[in-house]
């Protein structure tokens, strides 16, 4: 059953790098009857332009009609945008929008890694930049297909407009919670990402068959460890058994490939610089060693495109 809308105000929604995370969350508030404009490459945005967005999940498959561009300034008027790019495109992509972006409108930013969102402040001087903490397993199958392999929950920073869209997103089927510790809510993102994504990369591989691999949760555990080490010494507060949440991204998206897998399979830079590359830098910074996360780190960029 399509959920009902609210009873707020309708909102217009822009979603800057509408691959398959930003997909997904555009997705589910058009479903909810929200104004929807997907922003992203040719293929997926004529196929969505023509056909709707199809999305597959594990709960129902159905075609969502909803507005689709290739131009940054399809942000205009917008309400709220889902920031949603690849992380070396933070900047680029935030200055592409920047004179489109209605007064007072929220900038979510949907994105791996911890420092997204004050890149992004950076280059938006006097705009409402929140941060967001995603978990939804997720992939464009085809162009204008999406493809939904479990969860979905977000846990976004606080804002004038947080509440607002929290409830939205709630109502639209999207567990949303908004968080004073987003920092520690994204650093232990951060960790999951680490564990999984270089080597589900490398071994081109899914993570339930991943961790069944010989020696992989070894190479895990040293990873989270490091990882924790890091941020400690960063004076950040990870809530949660970050080894608990490692055991369960296996059992909760046994057949999800790792964002960093997609990329290289598609033939794609990675993000890797931003998830354990980020924990080399800091651990070096902080005088804290990371041998694990190097060498996950430098083996990916061996199997990145050039």
């Amino acid at each position: 059953m399509t959920p009902t809308q609210s009873s707020h105000t309708t909102l217009s929604v822009a979603v800057l790098g509408a691959g398959a995370v930003g997909c997904f969350y555009g997705g589910m508030l058009a479903r909810a009857g929200h104004r929807v404009t997907l922003i992203g490459r040719q293929t997926h945005v004529q196929a969505m332009a023509s056909h709707g967005l199809r999305m597959q999940t594990l709960t129902f498959d159905e075609t969502v009609p909803l507005a689709a561009s290739t131009e940054a300034s399809a942000v205009a008027g917008a309400d709220v945008v889902l920031f949603a790019v690849k992380s070396p495109d933070t900047e680029a992509a935030g200055e592409q929008m920047r004179a489109h972006l209605k007064p007072g409108a929220l900038v979510l930013c949907l994105q791996n890694g911890v420092d997204n969102a004050e890149r992004l402040r950076a280059v938006l001087p006097g705009v409402s930049v929140a941060a967001a903490v995603v978990y939804v397993a997720t992939e464009m199958a085809d162009p204008g297909h999406l493809r939904h392999h479990g969860r979905g929950e977000l846990v976004i920073e606080p804002s004038e407009q947080s509440a607002e869209l929290a409830q939205a997103l709630v109502t639209a089927g999207v567990p949303t919670e908004v968080s004073d510790n987003v920092r520690g809510a994204l650093w232990s993102k951060l960790v999951l990402n680490c564990a999984y994504n270089a080597l589900s990369a490398v071994g081109r591989i899914a993570y339930g068959e991943l961790v069944q691999r010989p020696g992989v949760t070894d190479v895990m555990r040293d990873v989270v460890a490091e990882c924790l080490a890091v941020a400690a010494a960063d004076g950040v507060s990870i809530p949660g058994d970050e080894d608990a949440a490692v055991r369960r991204i296996a059992e909760t998206m046994p057949t999800q490939y790792s964002s960093t897998a997609q990329d290289l399979i598609r033939g794609k830079p990675s993000e890797i610089d931003h998830l354990n590359g980020y924990v080399v830098r800091r651990g070096s910074a902080l005088g804290v060693p990371t041998p694990a996360n190097r060498v996950l780190w430098a083996v990916t960029k061996l199997v990145e495109p050039a």
